[in-house]
């Protein structure tokens, strides 16, 4: 996977994760643009999951990472994009899945669900995995509505 920018969102029951994301990224030298929220206040998971989704369909962020409560809420958002392939995560072997057979473009994380130990190993299978193609890529090809 290419890396560019990395588009960052969550929700306010997710935002400590989302800071120790920032911090998981700033010690391995990626750049990153946060799409918010920015506090703690209670928020619309969707108004930062539609943000994060055209940021990495106009190019401008790729891959992303997101983050609400269960996880569920933003991925559901943002898998309305026909760009955006997101995958909830809450263990390593999913991050692995979703990033070889799925192609994903975004990892979601659940912050009421994982702590900081287990989102380091997310974060590192999801990075260290790369596509595998071949039969795969004919699935993707048919996610999108026609």
């Amino acid at each position: 996977m290419e890396i560019k920018t990395i588009g960052i969102a969550s929700d306010h029951a997710a935002f400590p994760l989302k800071q120790f994301v920032k911090q998981y990224l700033e010690e391995h030298g990626y750049a990153y643009k946060d799409y918010g929220t920015y506090t703690e206040e209670s928020c619309n998971y969707a108004t930062y999951g539609h943000a994060l989704a055209r940021g990495i369909e106009s190019g401008e962020v790729f891959p992303g990472i997101a983050m609400c409560g269960s996880g569920e809420g933003i991925s559901m958002t943002l898998n309305k994009h026909q760009g955006i392939r997101a995958g909830l995560c809450w263990q390593p072997e999913i991050a692995h899945l979703i990033r070889q057979h799925n192609n994903a473009n975004v990892l979601v994380m659940p912050g009421r669900f994982i702590d900081n130990d287990m989102a380091r190993r997310i974060l590192d299978e999801f990075f260290a995995t790369e596509f595998e193609g071949g039969r795969h890529q004919q699935r993707i090809d048919d996610i999108p509505v026609k």
